[in-house]
């Protein structure tokens, strides 16, 4: 009898686990396979690491705050010289087609800056309205604080002090998408174009469908 009940134990484990391994099996096959221009497709979307930080009009602004709509997270500060601002004026032209063209999502763009001394919220008010009004422009207290929060998504910032007593700023270009639930759901990294990030978000959109259907 207690051979019988081992056997029976047994074959329920292997039975159990083979269930696992067929669903996970499964889920693998039927996961939208999502081929993207500018950036890689996570499967399944992470987390976002939790944060504070504050907004253009100096109000704190979390993860909470990123859950409800599509965004577009993107590091940057307001003296650089050429590929922030050309990389906001490539999200403000890709929003402003999605818009023409009535399309059903429009992501809310968020620039963070990672240079906390010089980009106050005041500053930022009047920066990140010039690319599109909507934009929403964060910042921290103090550098130790936003370069934390960058580091948590493998944004690195690096301070090069300079002849003059001020300093320039480097850092990684990337764009996070973060889907409705505030997790991330792809990690943009170029080269950018309004037609290639266009394409890709809509990608990205109708995949997150295509998995809600299958639910």
């Amino acid at each position: 009898m207690a051979i019988q009940s081992k056997l029976l134990s047994f074959a329920l484990i292997c039975l159990v686990g083979g269930a696992g391994i067929a669903a996970s099996l499964w889920w693998r096959h039927t996961a939208p396979v999502v081929d993207l221009t500018t950036g890689m497709y996570l499967t399944p979307s992470r987390a976002l690491p939790d944060f504070s930080l504050i907004d253009q009009q100096g109000r704190a602004f979390g993860a909470v705050n990123l859950r409800g709509r599509w965004s577009l997270l993107f590091f940057g500060y307001t003296n650089c010289p050429d590929f922030c601002p050309t990389t906001l004026t490539t999200l403000a032209a890709m929003n402003k087609g999605l818009r023409a063209a009535k399309a059903p999502v429009v992501p809310q763009v968020i620039f963070v800056s990672v240079d906390a001394k010089r980009d106050t919220p005041e500053q930022l008010a009047k920066y990140v309205p010039y690319f599109d009004p909507e934009f929403i422009g964060l910042t921290a207290a103090d550098q130790p604080s936003i370069e934390a929060m960058a580091k948590k998504l493998g944004v690195a910032v690096i301070l090069t002090p300079t002849a003059n007593g001020s300093y320039t700023v480097d850092h990684s270009g990337a764009i996070f998408v973060l889907n409705p639930d505030g997790r991330l759901a792809a990690i943009l990294t170029g080269p950018f174009s309004v037609a290639a990030l266009q394409d890709d978000f809509q990608r990205i959109v109708a995949a997150r469908g295509l998995l809600a259907g299958r639910a």
